[in-house]
């Protein structure tokens, strides 16, 4: 099975940066931990569109998101690692934009940066991976060892997670 990973950025991607002593979105790393995972019988293929805090996320950005979902989707699933903050919001754009889709396309995040101590990274990007396999066509969140449909989710900032709404 084939699966399309998309990057963007968000805290799943970020860095510590010596110089500025500050979290930053610099590059896109998670080539680097899909090449850590047993994925039998799976073919990724990871593109990256950009590499921002989802806060910093245009309408721009967004279609940029949604062209690349739409070049894609017909083949197979469709991963997109992205910031937590607005999620939601690209979630449910490309659920309105997309209309009818042969195949799961799930939205996931960290709260933790990868690479950093009890970062949740690995583990949403894995659960994707086998969420993108198991999961009926629409637009989900999988993060946490759970998944949402997009339009009954949000991020719960106090218990640092997402929570169903209906």
């Amino acid at each position: 099975m084939k699966i399309h990973v998309l990057t963007t950025g968000g805290t799943i991607e970020k860095v510590y940066s010596e110089q500025t002593g500050a979290v930053v979105n610099v590059v896109a790393r998670i080539n680097r931990y899909l090449e850590m995972l047993r994925l039998p019988e799976t073919q990724i293929e990871v593109t990256p569109l950009m590499n921002k805090d989802s806060l910093e996320m245009t309408d721009g950005d967004r279609e940029a998101i949604l062209a690349a979902v739409r070049e894609r989707v017909a083949e197979g699933p469709v991963v997109i690692t992205h910031g937590t903050d607005t999620m939601v919001e690209t979630g449910r754009m490309l659920k309105g934009r997309l209309g009818v889709v042969g195949y799961p396309v799930i939205l996931t995040g960290a709260m933790t940066p990868l690479g950093f101590e009890r970062s949740d990274g690995l583990q949403n990007l894995t659960e994707s991976l086998f969420a993108a396999r198991t999961l009926g066509p629409g637009v989900w969140i999988v993060s946490h060892n759970q998944f949402f449909d997009v339009d009954g989710v949000r991020k719960d900032r106090e218990r640092a997670r997402f929570v169903g709404t209906v």
